[in-house]
């Protein structure tokens, strides 16, 4: 499902502690619910500056998380792929749209992503 040695290799650089790759995909998926908290927060507040900008971190990790793919696992890469593909529309319309409701959308999926990654990695 994803290249766990590209992964780690990328945030190891990056010189954050991580103890696995399993935990490393575990806290992409916690820093999208994270940084679309302060974009919601940002909403309410009425301030845009910081609305895109956490919106466009959430973004990134997501691009990452595209990047990192491994497409020799099979069909789940593919639908992977798309998924993250139709979060970051989601995440480009509420930025665009100053739109809680489309980050609810991909705080769900995300939700979900992380249950099942948490489940199918014993990471806890």
């Amino acid at each position: 499902m994803y290249n766990h040695s590209m992964a780690y290799s990328t945030y190891t650089q990056n010189n954050v502690g991580v103890d696995s790759p399993e935990k490393l995909i575990q806290m992409m998926y916690e820093g999208i619910l994270r940084f679309n908290m302060q974009a919601k927060r940002s909403i309410n507040d009425g301030n845009i500056e910081q609305r895109t900008y956490w919106i466009n971190r959430s973004s990134a990790i997501i691009i990452e998380l595209l990047a990192i793919l491994d497409y020799t696992q099979g069909d789940v890469a593919h639908y992977l792929a798309g998924l993250y593909q139709h979060q970051l529309v989601l995440l480009t319309e509420a930025n665009m749209d100053n739109s809680s409701e489309k980050l609810d959308k991909v705080n769900l999926v995300i939700k979900g992503l992380l249950e099942a990654w948490r489940e199918s990695s014993n990471v806890a």
